[in-house]
């Protein structure tokens, strides 16, 4: 949603339990509105709304300043250690529904550790959801974001090498989303460093699909 300076962009995100998606929406809002914590089951087991506060002077459009606000939309582990697939695909059908039904999405992330390899049989979970809930389009409308990447810098590797050496499952996945990926880096970083760049990298995505947005019914 935009008008003449403000701009509202709808984000979800999608993973496997423990893949850092809660983490990760704090990050992108700059709060903690999301339960993150360590834990040997899923923690997340409803799905939660998050509203960032306005970023003022973040873009500039048409000549002028675009204060910019994040709503992320964050889901339980997929498959979940708790709650049958069904039961959590049927909350995030609602969910997506509810919140951005007139609205629409503008971007599904895939969150995915960076220093854990991704199986076939792992991914074929979150990402048929994906592809069962956002249609035919999922492909323009998702972007894997891959969290704890200072583990693969601390390896000796860069991300080019990262992605040179990841599984065959990885790269055609990164092929049928036109490779849009974003690494989220913990160490070095402030956490407004980290969002900031992670914010551009979406819009830079966003832009990209003019602006465009999946709607629910």
């Amino acid at each position: 949603m935009m008008d003449s300076n403000k701009m509202v962009i709808n984000l979800a995100l999608f993973g496997l339990t423990q893949s850092g998606k809660s983490s990760a929406g704090n990050i992108l809002l700059g709060s903690t509105d999301f339960q993150s914590t360590f834990a040997p089951c899923s923690v997340t087991k409803n799905c939660h709304l998050g509203r960032s506060c306005h970023l003022r002077g973040f873009m500039r459009r048409g000549g002028q300043e675009i204060t910019l606000q994040v709503q992320v939309l964050d889901t339980p582990g997929y498959p979940h250690s708790k709650l049958s697939k069904n039961h959590v695909k049927q909350e995030v059908k609602e969910a997506l529904k509810h919140h951005f039904g007139q609205e629409g999405l503008h971007l599904a992330l895939l969150v995915q550790r960076a220093d854990m390899p991704l199986y076939e049989q792992e991914a074929f979970s979150p990402v048929q959801m994906i592809q069962e809930l956002l249609g035919h389009a999922w492909k323009n409308y998702t972007a894997i974001l891959f969290t704890h990447a200072e583990k693969i810098e601390a390896a000796g590797f860069s991300e080019d090498e990262y992605l040179h050496e990841a599984s065959d499952t990885l790269l055609t996945l990164l092929n049928s989303i036109q490779h849009r990926y974003i690494f989220q880096y913990k160490k070095g970083n402030s956490l407004n460093e980290q969002r900031i760049n992670i914010l551009e990298r979406i819009m830079e995505f966003i832009k990209e699909n003019h602006y465009q947005v999946l709607t629910f019914k």
